[in-house]
């Protein structure tokens, strides 16, 4: 059984985000049934690497001292599953935003789209979508985007260990990769497109492990307020 001490102390939860919640919801919403499960004013609580809304998947959770090594776990490793759609593409790389421009893909083999991921293992030069959460002159580049505005976006070295096609079901190919902190998969999903002389973007990506923490492992966050519940 969980103390307040223990949360104190500091824990890692394992969560599963769903669908169209926002890393911050989830914080705020496990930080919440902790305050209220032991009567407390307050407690450190915060997680270590941000999932797009329209992501799912593992998000680590550290409260009271644990919060500490949060960079410790955001440096780490990791694993996403997803699917990308070929031949059209969107402003934010994903569904966030509708398809604004579509491509020829009569040219796309099933042999060419294994052959074309080789060109992404490795260490690569990334540029992070303009919807994306980096601070450019203190305002975040998806509100610069959202008021139409064109910023220069700075390119990044990461490095994508692993680069899987694990089934094609055309135009959506499912994809499995590992990869560094800092990588933008909605990116990779469009440079991809642009690599095989067309366009694609991103319709799923679920987070599945990050260093040797697994999704397997994680609970839902109904999951985890129906235990602390059980606890008092």
């Amino acid at each position: 059984m969980n103390t307040v001490e223990d949360f104190k102390d500091g824990k890692v939860l394992l969560i599963d985000k769903p669908l169209e919640w926002t890393s911050f919801q989830v914080v705020n919403k496990l930080r919440w049934h902790i305050r209220k499960q032991f009567d407390i004013k307050k407690i450190k609580v915060g997680h270590a690497g941000t999932l797009d809304p329209l992501a799912t998947g593992l998000l680590i959770i550290c409260t009271g001292k644990q919060t500490k090594s949060i960079e410790t776990y955001q440096g780490q490793i990791k694993e996403y599953t997803g699917t990308i759609v070929l031949g059209s593409t969107t402003p934010s790389y994903d569904l966030e935003t509708e398809i604004n421009e579509t491509f020829p893909t009569d040219h796309i083999t099933n042999e060419l789209i294994h052959q074309t991921t080789e060109q992404f293992v490795g260490k690569i030069q990334q540029k992070p979508p303009i919807f994306s959460a980096i601070k450019k002159d203190g305002k975040r580049l998806y509100e610069l985007a959202r008021q139409g505005k064109t910023t220069e976006i700075k390119s990044r070295e990461i490095e994508i260990r692993e680069f899987e096609i694990t089934n094609i079901n055309f135009p959506n190919v499912e994809f499995r990769v590992v990869c560094s902190k800092g990588t933008y998969i909605r990116s990779l999903a469009n440079d991809f497109g642009v690599a095989l002389n067309s366009g694609a973007h991103l319709s799923v990506l679920r987070r599945t492990k990050i260093g040797e923490f697994s999704v397997d492992n994680a609970q839902s966050i109904d999951g985890f307020v129906d235990e602390l519940k059980s606890q008092g």
